[in-house]
């Protein structure tokens, strides 16, 4: 059965648009009076443009994050961030917002957590999640998560990059529902002053999958957006997005309206 990120993408195509994809931490930002609660950061997401939401699960050693990401997941889970909390903000949310949201998790809590509840994948649909990215886990060691994602009715992405071997890419891709996750650019995530040079890689898999595609890894600004849509079916942006909510929190903006603002600049790029 389609579930809602389904749903977006298959909307958005019959329109002949594309999606904004911000990232956000959980538990993050943290300003003087604590923690960012999510909902409101989710709501204003949605009324700057976005299509779909990364919520980013803290995890103490992320593998493929910049700094900037690694240094709010690591305030996060200072200020007491955890998994449990995280479910219970997005089931808080969840009836307030339309956005698909996605759950940007490492292998290491999601094998935690399996033992609990009815399974990871049965907590994240629990509490509202439609998907989740899993950017750690190997390939030869997803075929668990596959079942268990599948199981639950929630997407689950993983990650192709430029340099991935194009037999390995296709093996990738086919594990992949909702949407595939691709790589604009190797190494870490974090801001970059040049849009990316995806065509040739999206053409590759566009050969190999009708699922969107989804580029991610450096988008900074609306005009990065514009060039990725060109050929990918989203736009993610991580770690500006994350910088400006640490900002605005620093020095007590209201992150929500800096959040809208800041989406809705982005949004431009989509045409």
């Amino acid at each position: 059965m389609p579930n809602r990120i389904d749903d977006i993408f298959s909307s958005l195509r019959s329109e002949n648009r594309k999606a904004l994809m911000p990232f956000v931490c959980a538990g993050h930002p943290v300003g003087p009076g604590g923690p960012a609660p999510l909902a409101p950061i989710l709501q204003a997401l949605e009324r700057g443009g976005a299509s779909i939401v990364e919520v980013g699960i803290p995890f103490s050693d992320p593998i493929a994050d910049g700094a900037v990401i690694a240094a709010a997941m690591h305030e996060a889970l200072v200020a007491g961030i955890t998994p449990a909390a995280i479910f219970e903000q997005v089931r808080a949310a969840r009836e307030s917002t339309r956005l698909g949201l996605v759950a940007m998790v490492s292998v290491s809590i999601a094998q935690r957590l399996a033992a609990r509840n009815g399974g990871f994948f049965a907590q994240l649909k629990a509490a509202g999640f439609d998907g989740a990215i899993v950017p750690d886990v190997p390939l030869e060691e997803s075929e668990p998560l596959v079942k268990a994602a599948a199981e639950n009715g929630v997407t689950l992405s993983l990650l192709v990059s430029p340099s991935t071997d194009p037999k390995r890419a296709e093996e990738i891709v086919k594990a992949c529902t909702g949407f595939v996750y691709v790589l604009a650019r190797a190494g870490l995530t974090g801001e970059q002053t040049d849009a990316p040079e995806i065509s040739k890689m999206i053409g590759r898999l566009r050969q190999m999958t009708s699922l969107p595609l989804a580029v991610g890894f450096g988008i900074s600004n609306a005009g990065h957006v514009r060039e990725v849509v060109k050929h990918a079916d989203a736009a993610i942006v991580g770690s500006v997005m994350v910088r400006r909510l640490d900002a605005a929190a620093k020095v007590g903006q209201d992150v929500a309206a800096t959040a809208e603002a800041f989406t809705r600049e982005l949004a431009a790029g989509l045409g």
